[in-house]
């Protein structure tokens, strides 16, 4: 029987598809009245990350460390070599970022951040450039810190929640010529590429244009260093979407798309399927060396990064489930499936539908409140209000100010982020979730937006606090 997960609204008469995967254990979560969510999200300043768990009943708030584990990863943690130095799980680890990623040494860290730390240290020159298909929070504090500048350049179909282009998170080469020519070839410390963009609403990059700027870089002798947290997912679109891909399983794509780059970082906590765990791989010698110097200094030995045994178990199975193409269909299928809802009742949101989260568009939501007013950080306080349902935000308070003028940046996309984990949620949650935003969107033309009233050095959406206007 075909397995593929079919779209919402087909003919009767379809076979329905189901999870591949049974559910073991459950854990309770609760449903909250109106007048206790109201409260707590005063309490917690209209910030849905400084909301406690505890007080939410469906949580979109990000994929990072949410899923669920197999029974598989869970006997493996049994087997946790605790040892300071030279864990056997190190090298299991090692092996199987080896297997299906291709790269040749490996660095544990202890989740991706500290992974995106090591490296914007060691590769980056103060006075340099990073180019990138658009910038990752994270990634970019750490280039920003490390002396860099980030230049954008992802193709401009990015920057549109409504254009259909099936490979949104290319990088437009010519972008990337006109920086080199700019600053010179010397100056451009790395290409910083992201598989399904996550700022762009989950959006991937197509073989062709990895290749094609591979063969750009090395002409200019410019490495490319890809954010892998969700290559698994950027592999089902070139599946899916690119000729000749077709009859290729995931693992497969993954490995050659990994083949066109110089090294990755990884947040195990995404695609490799744990609660917590990274890693950092490169191919040249030299940048290994000083790497596993300075995860020394800043994380732990070079065979443990800051991570238990068991845990680095636990990512190295992960590495293997995560590739299986029964699993990455049906993650890519229950995120369609509410995107799918969503578009049938004409709620805006970012096309196409991306590989792990929905993407509302605030803009179209509330075309009355203007970006300083932040109106995706309304969207989801008010998500929140109506159902419990934690979301984030992800357009002008994930921004942050420009470090040169201290003004507020205004990206082109407003956006608040439903991100599903994998394997913890059904269907019947995407229903609950769909109405919620229906209901939220009937009521938008009453909506006032928020101002901001503290505001932290670094990474503001984590911790900055608001108030209605």
């Amino acid at each position: 029987m075909d397995q593929t997960p079919k779209t919402f609204g087909q003919q009767a008469g379809r076979r329905s598809w189901a999870e591949p995967w049974k559910i073991k254990m459950v854990e309770p979560i609760k449903m909250t009245n109106p007048a206790d969510r109201q409260e707590e999200l005063e309490r917690a300043g209209y910030n849905t990350f400084l909301l406690r768990s505890e007080c939410v009943y469906i949580d979109l708030l990000t994929d990072s460390g949410t899923s669920a584990m197999s029974d598989r990863q869970w006997a493996g943690m049994m087997l946790g070599d605790e040892a300071y130095a030279g864990s056997r799980n190190f090298y299991h680890l090692e092996s199987a970022v080896q297997q299906y990623y291709g790269y040749r040494y490996v660095v544990p860290t202890h989740q991706g951040r500290g992974a995106e730390h090591l490296l914007s240290r060691a590769a980056i020159t103060p006075g340099q450039y990073v180019a990138g298909n658009m910038y990752f929070t994270t990634t970019r504090l750490h280039q920003e810190m490390a002396g860099a500048t980030f230049v954008d350049v992802i193709i401009d179909e990015a920057h549109d929640p409504e254009n259909l282009h099936p490979f949104k998170g290319n990088v437009d080469l010519n972008k990337v010529q006109r920086l080199i020519d700019r600053v010179g070839a010397d100056k451009v410390a790395y290409i910083s590429l992201a598989g399904t963009v996550n700022m762009a609403g989950g959006q991937p990059v197509s073989m062709g244009n990895v290749r094609e700027l591979r063969l750009l870089c090395d002409r200019y002798g410019i490495p490319i260093y890809l954010d892998a947290t969700r290559m698994v997912e950027n592999a089902f679109f070139i599946q899916e979407r690119e000729p000749g891909y077709t009859g290729k399983t995931i693992a497969e794509i993954l490995k050659e798309f990994c083949s066109f780059t110089h090294g990755a970082w990884m947040s195990a906590k995404k695609d490799n399927l744990v609660n917590i765990g990274g890693w950092l791989a490169v191919n040249d010698w030299d940048l290994f060396e000083e790497l596993r110097n300075m995860v020394v200094i800043f994380e732990g030995l070079h065979t443990y990064g800051g991570l238990a045994g068991r845990d680095m178990e636990a990512i190295a199975i992960g590495i293997e489930e995560a590739v299986q193409d029964d699993h990455v269909r049906s993650r890519v299928g229950q995120v369609r499936y509410l995107g799918e809802l969503l578009t049938a009742w004409n709620i805006p949101i970012v096309q196409p539908v991306g590989g792990h989260a929905i993407f509302l568009d605030a803009k179209r939501f509330y075309p009355h409140i203007p970006q300083d007013q932040f109106p995706a950080q309304t969207l989801a306080a008010e998500l929140y209000l109506d159902s419990g349902i934690r979301s984030m935000e992800r357009g002008v308070v994930s921004a942050g100010r420009d470090p040169q003028t201290g003004d507020h940046r205004y990206p082109a996309l407003e956006l608040t982020r439903l991100t599903i984990p994998r394997r913890v949620y059904t269907q019947a949650h995407m229903d609950v979730v769909a109405e919620a935003v229906q209901a939220v969107f009937e009521a938008a033309p009453q909506t006032r937006g928020l101002k901001l009233v503290y505001e932290p050095k670094y990474l503001r959406f984590f911790q900055a606090r608001f108030e209605r206007i």
